[in-house]
């Protein structure tokens, strides 16, 4: 993975770049931020620099025999931890190393429901056990096989089983030395504190919407209108301007799902939320999430549009139809309580709560809401 084929984060790298050229490499950094902004990616193209014996121009040269290993990511110091789900009680992130090569491979912009999918977990939680702290020191204790350093990337260490992020910071407290943690996080504050204080934070922030029509357009068959108008609605993460390039036809159903329950809601009508409920709960836990995660950003959408701001509005067209005449029931008095009673519904779905249960109540819930 080489800087160029990153897209966007210039500051970033140049920060990334800097540190090695000047010879101030941490033994620990942070890239923090949301999905779908380039993190992993970074990481992989940093730790390919630093391992580059031929760095010219800013980036890796990708021909030496160092980069020829990176391109295949089996360089043997370049190591890698990410969240797995348990199918015995000595499974590792080993186990499941030819997958997360491919995954990356394939495409380095992915989130944790598709890693999940990836092997075959849709509907359980990927975690980082207790047991590959013990890896990880392992594989640090060791001498460097070829490289400077030993490179480790944890992606979501906010996934850490609470006993493996004790020992991380164990590790973190009195590093091996020539050895680089790369901690790549969606939500940094869940991480131990002093985890955090014992790296070198670098913010990666959302990319800008010309980057985003412009990776776009390098990998679809969209005219320079739909690039726009989608690397708008993306809101700087190509990982959901890829879903919605992809999924088109599933944000419709979401969109007439999100329709349906505040109609319904709104005019009382029991029976059409029942109906509302049970399909629902026949979408399938990946799916319900997704709904939820869709129905936040159409009430965020909406109580802009509210506020007479339409240029910071993210919509679709159809989107944008229905909501001129919804955003009015949308205001100051509502807009935190409905979201809160998404976000609430999101994590009783996410820990598998029973879905009838969790949708009726958020039907009923929005009867109330809906009318302040």
């Amino acid at each position: 993975m080489l800087f160029r084929d990153v897209y966007g984060q210039e500051a970033v790298k140049q920060t990334l770049i800097r540190a090695v050229d000047e010879n101030r490499v941490p033994h620990a950094i942070l890239l923090s931020g949301s999905q779908g902004t380039g993190k992993l990616p970074l990481a992989i193209a940093f730790a390919q620099y630093i391992c580059c014996e031929n760095r010219h121009d800013g980036d890796s040269c990708g021909t030496c025999p160092s980069c020829l290993k990176f391109n295949k990511l089996i360089h043997p110091d370049l190591h890698f931890v990410f969240p797995i789900t348990r199918s015995s009680d000595s499974v590792l992130c080993d186990n499941f190393l030819p997958q997360w090569r491919s995954n990356i491979l394939e495409d380095p912009y992915f989130n944790l429901d598709q890693w999940m999918s990836k092997i075959d977990s849709d509907n359980k939680q990927g975690l980082i056990y207790a047991n590959e702290s013990d890896s990880i020191a392992h594989k640090l204790n060791q001498k460097t096989y070829e490289a400077e350093y030993k490179t480790m990337i944890i992606w979501m260490p906010e996934r850490f089983h609470e006993v493996c992020s004790n020992k991380i910071l164990k590790i973190l407290e009195e590093p091996p030395a020539k050895t680089l943690f790369i901690l790549v996080s969606e939500d940094s504050e869940r991480l131990l504190t002093t985890i955090v204080s014992r790296t070198q934070r670098i913010f990666v922030p959302p990319l800008d919407e010309p980057t985003l029509a412009s990776a776009l357009a390098s990998r679809y068959d969209l005219n320079e209108t739909e690039c726009k108008e989608i690397s708008h609605i993306a809101n700087g993460s190509f990982i959901m301007a890829k879903e919605i390039v992809q999924t088109s036809d599933e944000s419709k159903e979401y969109f007439e799902l999100f329709v349906q329950v505040m109609r319904d809601s709104y005019s009382r009508n029991a029976k059409g939320m029942k109906t509302w409920t049970d399909d629902m709960a026949r979408l399938g836990r990946k799916r319900q999430i997704s709904f939820l995660q869709y129905a936040q950003r159409m009430i965020r959408e909406n109580f802009i549009l509210n506020l007479k701001n339409s240029s910071l509005n993210y919509m679709t067209n159809f989107e944008n139809d229905f909501s001129v005449r919804f955003s009015p029931f949308v205001n100051e008095k509502n807009i935190w309580s409905l979201l809160s009673e998404l976000e609430s519904a999101e994590r009783h779905i996410e820990q598998n709560a029973q879905a009838k249960l969790v949708f009726f109540d958020l039907a009923l819930k929005l009867i109330m809401l809906l009318k302040r």
